[in-house]
């Protein structure tokens, strides 16, 4: 048998999707599983931007468009894009791919060379695509610890610390995914005030959940003196609007919209146009469904909340956007005598029904941080109730005394 590369050898996955079909397995075998495990909406997509996707293919918008994607989508995402975050983004900048994700891998590529030993730096816990992609790009990985106490965020001194002349890339994901949190514009101020002394280094700013912030204001680190030219801003249709299977993304950057318009050329020649349409009438068309889907993760954050903190051994932060929850459990793997979260989440699955991901399926655990486990509530009020409730009483069932 012909070998494998060294580069899919390397080749790192989701392991959202993982747990995913593990829980499929175990419900086709009969059993009962509450899911906390996938970060999608719950939502249908909305009436009028199915509509513009029948609209389209009735009309035979069924062929190949511009790999940059259709002017008017472009055109819309610039100002949908420039709205929220308080500077102009020109159509030209913009650049529509088949979802954000790809151009993770874009970007990577686009600005560091295989082999070279070129650094990217990136959050832990993160998606765990960033590390993914940056090993398969041939770079080197430089983790960035999030920290509890700073609501999950990092140290500035901690990011300078891990800068050197081969550092290309900074990886920036607000709101943030796993933990929810949102980074204030303090905390950007801070940043760029490092980045100011590495002029080589470009950002990649992560902004897919930019919509949906329930605490205080999203802020873009592009919008701070200097930082505009570097960064990569990635947003997309996927969260705000319930279209994660229409697989529409989109990303500006002056400089490299350009590059990211050859290597769709070179992959995937263009997004679908019908999805290009739909996501047009998305950010064109009325908001209110969008805000509608908005106000129910906030009623649905404050009630995971507070429902995780009246479970034994587990505290919860409060996160300031996207939809998930990342509570300690450090106490609460003393209290059953598991191992660590990733043994706590096994266990939450076969034994209590009830599926979460760990936190090493986000990137190696940080020491004296404890342990997490990750629910993603793009799910209905009753399921986390139910849900929750499983976990206090499995917890209870499962508390060992206490050694004399």
């Amino acid at each position: 048998m012909p070998a494998l590369s060294k580069r899919a050898e390397s080749l790192g996955t989701e392991n959202a999707f993982v747990v995913l079909a593990e829980v499929n397995a175990l419900a086709r075998a009969g059993r009962d599983i509450i899911s906390f495990c996938i970060g999608q909406p719950d939502f249908p997509t909305p009436v009028h931007i199915q509509d513009a996707a029948v609209a389209a293919i009735r009309a035979g918008r069924h062929g190949y468009t511009p790999s940059a994607g259709i002017d008017e989508l472009r055109a819309a995402a610039a100002r949908s894009m420039s709205a929220l975050r308080g500077f102009e983004i020109r159509p030209e900048e913009v650049v529509v791919g088949a979802g954000a994700k790809p151009f993770i891998a874009y970007a990577i590529a686009s600005v560091t060379d295989y082999g070279s030993g070129d650094e990217v730096i990136y959050p832990v816990p993160g998606f765990p695509i960033y590390e993914s992609q940056i090993v398969a790009n041939g770079a080197v990985p430089v983790a960035l610890p999030l920290r509890e106490a700073r609501r999950f965020a990092f140290d500035p001194d901690e990011l300078a610390a891990r800068i050197t002349p081969r550092t290309r890339l900074l990886i920036l994901n607000s709101p943030h995914n796993p933990t929810g949190g949102l980074l204030a514009r303090a905390d950007y101020e801070a940043i760029a005030a490092v980045l100011a002394r590495h002029p080589q280094v470009w950002l990649y700013a992560d902004e897919i959940y930019s919509k949906l912030v329930y605490d205080g204001e999203f802020v873009s680190i592009a919008g701070l003196p200097g930082m505009r030219e570097r960064t990569i801003i990635s947003d997309g249709a996927s969260k705000t609007y319930a279209m994660t299977g229409w697989r529409i993304g989109f990303t500006a950057s002056a400089t490299l919209a350009p590059v990211f318009t050859r290597w769709i050329t070179n992959t995937e020649s263009c997004a679908s146009q019908i999805s290009q349409w739909a996501a047009l009438a998305a950010l064109e068309g009325p908001q209110d469904e969008a805000e509608a889907m908005r106000a129910r993760f906030r009623s649905r954050r404050d009630l995971i909340v507070r429902l995780l903190n009246q479970v034994p051994g587990f505290a919860c932060a409060s996160p300031g956007g996207a939809f998930y929850a990342w509570p300690n459990v450090s106490e609460a793997c003393a209290l059953i005598g598991a191992r660590d979260s990733e043994e706590l989440r096994k266990r939450l699955l076969h034994e209590a029904g009830v599926a979460v991901l760990a936190d090493i399926h986000f990137g190696p655990r940080t020491e004296g941080e404890g342990q997490h486990i990750r629910f993603s509530y793009a799910a209905s009020e009753e399921h986390i109730e139910r849900g929750v409730a499983r976990i206090a009483d499995f917890i209870r069932a499962n508390t060992r005394p206490p050694r004399k």
